[in-house]
């Protein structure tokens, strides 16, 4: 049986516009998933291994592995530590709609 070519964007568009609530899960995702996708690019740029990160936070390497393949949510407290460590805070801001 061949593979049938998928055009991800079109068909997650596509059930946005048919379903309510896959649009409203689908939003929420995005957010968490530019958070840990921002903090993963943090550790990178500090050159900072996820056993170092974990070293330094209390943490085991596995656990920062779970987060940064987003197989387990950090709690905000365990967020907000990781980012401390790494010289940030989270901020708050208005979303700009356009």
């Amino acid at each position: 049986m061949p593979f049938k070519e998928l055009n991800v964007k079109e068909t997650i568009e596509n059930e946005k516009a048919k379903n309510s609530e896959f649009t409203k899960v689908w939003e929420e995702s995005r957010t968490e998933y530019k958070l840990l996708a921002e903090l993963v690019r943090l550790r990178k740029e500090q050159k900072l291994t996820q056993g170092e990160l974990a070293e330094l936070t209390g943490n085991k390497q596995q656990v920062i592995s779970r987060i940064e393949k987003r197989e387990n949510s950090p709690t905000l407290k365990t967020f907000c530590g990781l980012l401390n460590t790494l010289g940030y805070d989270l901020q708050i801001v208005k979303r700009i709609n356009l």
